[in-house]
């Protein structure tokens, strides 16, 4: 029987998480911040809670709502993925009972659930005091305080993803005993993302640093999205008659592949097929390095960064 809580939102299970690939900053702060978790008796010995509430924000595309799943998984909790329009309402005060009503629903649960909201600055934008005494503004400001009222009395985990930072009341942000920017990944973290998407097949390494220096400000998304893409390229292309040359399929690729416009152009997509790394794609993709001709094929990266936050033994 379907949970009342899917009125929501979509709900996603342990299992179905994915592990991140984190810079070292955030990948700290994660392993503080599950550690102190898992130490909550001790904390509490010294008259301390583990913390429970957590706002990660960053340009889009940044792996906030994966990031927090993965998180959910290491506590063995089921996500509830918040979307804004499941509660905003065009009706006066409906907001804020939808919100009430939210809250009310998780604790009748017979098991906890980590609450994730996305898009979270649709919900707790500045309250507004113009002086006006528009109903609307008042209407705002009425969710944004079921929001503090909701968060003070509720004991589970909240995670909330925003794009847009400095647009979250002050007071809704402090609510959040930790604040965490999901920047865009680092050189060697977009190697880790090329070789965890273009699997099953792998890139020689002086060939993997030439693209992921091509791709220098793209998002984890937009990488994800361009491996998995030339992938398409390569199962769909000869079936449907097209062009299957090295050129082709990465012009293709990045013509119907577009970075978020508030992030700005990738030199790949700056430059196109002029762009040096092209022709440094290696083509045919193969499944196995040696495959490759010898003059192409060093020795493969060594070590990963692929983030896993387990409890302690």
């Amino acid at each position: 029987m379907p949970s009342v809580l899917e009125s929501y939102g979509e709900i996603l299970m342990p299992e179905e998480a994915a592990e991140p690939i984190l810079a070292k900053p955030v990948r700290n702060g994660l392993l503080e911040w599950l550690t102190e978790i898992w130490a909550k008796d001790e904390l509490a010995e010294v008259g301390l809670k583990a913390r429970r509430r957590a706002i990660f924000h960053g340009a889009p595309g940044t792996g906030k709502t994966t990031l927090a799943h993965h998180l959910a998984a290491r506590l063995g909790l089921p996500m509830l993925v918040v979307r804004p329009e499941r509660l905003k309402s065009k009706w006066i005060g409906q907001t804020a009972m939808q919100i009430g009503a939210l809250f009310d629903a998780l604790k009748a649960e017979p098991e906890p659930f980590f609450l994730f909201f996305d898009e979270f600055d649709s919900l707790s934008a500045q309250r507004m005091d113009s002086g006006n005494n528009e109903v609307g503004e008042q209407d705002h400001n009425h969710g944004v305080n079921a929001l503090l009222a909701n968060f003070d009395r509720y004991e589970g985990f909240i995670v909330a993803a925003t794009n847009h930072g400095r647009r979250v009341d002050e007071a809704i942000w402090r609510r959040f005993e930790i604040q965490i920017e999901l920047a865009l990944p680092g050189d060697h973290e977009r190697k880790r993302i090329l070789e965890r998407y273009f699997a099953p097949f792998v890139l020689p390494e002086d060939r993997l640093a030439s693209l992921s220096e091509a791709l220098e400000t793209a998002s984890p998304a937009l990488i994800r999205s361009f491996a998995e893409n030339i992938k398409r390229q390569i199962v769909v292309g000869p079936k449907a008659g097209w062009t299957m040359d090295r050129e082709a399929v990465v012009g293709r690729v990045i013509e119907t592949v577009k970075p978020h416009p508030d992030i700005g152009l990738p030199r790949l997509w700056s430059l196109g097929l002029e762009d040096r790394a092209v022709p440094r794609f290696p083509w045919p993709l193969q499944r196995d390095l040696s495959a490759y001709p010898a003059e192409a094929a060093p020795e493969p990266v060594s070590g990963g960064e692929v983030v896993r936050l387990r409890r302690p033994a």
